[in-house]
């Protein structure tokens, strides 16, 4: 994406370079970093609050929750062609031959990275008792559990919580929208793609200025995803792309009600 035009605060990219070089002896370039965040941030709200209006109206529309499955499926045939002949024996080696102890500090890492975003989410639910527990939890891992490596927190009743911006905008009054499959990141709908775009900036890999390192990352996390995943694959039924969407939404629907979910046969 092209900063180099003027951008908040009247700054061109062209200007921010010539004063990183104004001042010798001195950086500067925390400037230009900052000016380029604010307007990535801007950019991204922006999309945010798009895709969200874009859910709504679906929503109001009154549209099945699948309008768009003759392009799904195809979608959804890559994402299991690319898990059956890379990501799936790939995590299947690593669970087979990393030691327990490694694969467990590895997955702890990736959690307490997520449990950034979980606080950041618990603000602005509003749910302020368990911004704190969830907080507490962040930091005794951070410093304790050598930088999430060892979940310290858990021992201490302090366990792991889900949140994401997807299920914020669930809670704000924000439909679905429309049932996606994305290429490589699988299930969604328009409220969590959009809800995606602000989890992957409170991710502190995305804050990786080293593409090389950063993919690394991504990657890591993936495999330890996709391991977390082998046992439930038993437990599919027919239509394999049915089943998944089925399973996807009413998760969904179950975090974003914290478990609250109707009852259908209250009003009988």
């Amino acid at each position: 994406m092209d900063f180099s035009h003027y951008t908040i605060g009247q700054f061109s990219g062209s200007q921010l370079s010539r004063l990183n070089g104004e001042f010798p002896g001195h950086s500067y370039s925390w400037i230009s970093k900052f000016m380029i965040t604010l307007h990535k941030t801007t950019l991204q709200l922006s999309a945010l609050l798009l895709c969200c209006i874009f859910s709504s109206q679906i929503q109001a529309q009154g549209n099945t929750s699948d309008p768009w499955e003759k392009l799904n499926r195809p979608l959804f045939e890559l994402n299991r062609l690319l898990d059956e002949y890379l990501i799936r024996p790939v995590s299947g080696t690593y669970a087979h031959y990393t030691p327990q102890t490694v694969k467990r500090g590895v997955s702890n890492f990736f959690n307490n990275i997520d449990d950034i975003n979980v606080v950041v989410n618990d603000m602005l639910q509003w749910k302020l008792q368990q911004a704190k527990q969830d907080s507490a939890r962040l930091l005794l891992n951070t410093t304790i559990g050598l930088g999430g490596v060892i979940d310290v927190a858990s021992s201490m009743g302090l366990h792991k919580h889900y949140e994401d911006f997807g299920q914020t905008f669930g809670v704000w009054g924000f439909g679905n929208g429309a049932y996606m499959m994305l290429p490589l990141f699988g299930a969604s709908t328009v409220r969590d793609t959009a809800g995606l775009v602000a989890d992957m900036f409170f991710n502190p890999i995305s804050w990786i200025d080293e593409r090389d390192t950063r993919t690394a990352f991504y990657a890591m996390d993936m495999v330890d995803t996709r391991i977390s995943y082998m046992d439930a694959e038993s437990l599919i039924r027919g239509d394999r792309y049915q089943f998944i969407r089925t399973a996807y939404l009413q998760r969904r629907e179950y975090l974003v009600a914290d478990g609250q979910v109707k009852d259908e046969f209250d009003d009988f």
